[in-house]
């Protein structure tokens, strides 16, 4: 549970609440943002010492809103499909839920501030080795290396990221993309499985398919 309060909780929710798609964090106003917020803007000040330091807790806010829940689910899947089906409903419906805080997340990977940026990869890293680190402990992709999971994991959670921007803005695609996502996930690690095959045993599976 996010254990922000009082005047801080208060600038994080307006900011997520004035964010657009043409707008990044740092180019808020603070007048503008305490309005909003129905605070003094001198309150901005007895929380954070700039713009950037407000950023990272918007970031840290959203990155924590998510990651319990979507954890909880991995770790209960019985399969690697059931653990991709679960993150991927999770994470579009919080999304769909909290378009704001999509907008952020893929807008500041490529904002002006070098310091969002990293902060901005280092949660999608994060929650990227959390993701592998559940599989692993559930066993559910076992004949896969484990850094070839942290691979796949990071370019998940990538993808998804990405893919949420559509998710919201196309409603008559929603079920198309959230398919279309498991079966990448799915198919990154099926073929990793292959990788450590030798090629005798890999023709013999798809003789067998035939």
């Amino acid at each position: 549970m996010n254990m922000i309060t009082g005047g801080k909780l208060k600038l994080i929710q307006a900011a997520l609440r004035l964010i657009t798609q043409s707008r990044s964090l740092t180019s808020l106003g603070l007048r503008e943002l305490a309005r909003e917020a129905g605070l003094n803007p001198n309150t901005f000040y007895r929380h954070f010492k700039n713009l950037d330091e407000f950023g990272l807790q918007v970031l840290g806010y959203i990155a924590e809103d998510m990651k319990a829940g979507v954890r909880e689910l991995r770790r209960m899947a019985e399969s690697s499909e059931q653990a991709s089906h679960d993150t991927v409903t999770f994470v579009y419906h919080y999304f769909l839920a909290n378009p704001a805080a999509t907008t952020v997340a893929v807008r500041e990977l490529h904002g002006p501030s070098a310091l969002l940026r990293r902060a901005l990869e280092a949660q999608l890293d994060a929650s990227a080795r959390e993701m592998a680190e559940d599989i692993i402990e559930r066993r559910l992709v076992s004949a896969v290396p484990t850094e070839t999971i942290h691979e796949i994991s990071r370019m998940t959670i990538r993808y998804i990221l990405f893919r949420a921007l559509d998710y919201i803005e196309k409603p008559a695609q929603r079920v198309m993309i959230q398919h279309e996502t498991e079966r990448f996930i799915n198919r990154q690690f099926r073929g990793a499985m292959l990788d450590g095959l030798a090629e005798s045993e890999v023709q013999a599976l798809l003789e067998k398919d035939l």
